[in-house]
């Protein structure tokens, strides 16, 4: 092989090498911080198989069981229940609550798995009513016809 020609395979080699190992490096920092979203039906049952392990943090979205809030009157704790079709997991979360959470109402929480069915939620956001259409988007609509699909759990 001609000198010129291996100093080039070299030179190529080491530079697939160095990127391989960026992306290998940036894929690893990325897995770190991903919060894969959950239901809790998934968290119990297992998504696609595989169950979310205790200490994992992930992100979990659901409607709050009415009558399961229960706050802490001497500080700013709260426990409450959140299911979708199915089993029902426990958030415990410490701080305000956003305006817009109640009963009833469909919530999404980050935080970690503490154990196989309770999340200790670092943040509690609530999800805006499904039924605000923007005027402009109502008044096309008004033609069309849309029948709402019964949730058995909350009629």
């Amino acid at each position: 092989m001609n000198p010129r020609r291996k100093q080039r395979l070299i030179a190529v080699s080491t530079v697939v090498v160095v990127i391989g190992a960026a992306i290998g490096l940036m894929l690893y920092a990325l897995g770190q911080n991903i919060d894969l979203f959950y239901t809790p039906s998934e968290i119990v049952q297992g998504k696609d198989g595989v169950k979310p392990r205790v200490g994992q943090r992930l992100r979990v979205g659901g409607l709050v069981v009415p009558g399961s809030v229960k706050r802490d009157e001497n500080s700013l704790a709260v426990t409450f229940d959140l299911v979708d079709t199915g089993p029902i997991v426990q958030v415990s979360y410490q701080g305000i609550l956003p305006d817009l959470f109640r009963e009833g109402q469909g919530i999404v929480a980050t935080g970690h798995l503490s154990a196989a069915n309770q999340i200790l939620a670092e943040e509690v956001l609530a999800k805006h009513d499904e039924e605000y259409m923007p005027p402009e988007l109502a008044e096309a609509m008004k033609g069309i016809k849309h029948v709402k699909p019964q949730d058995a759990n909350y009629n």
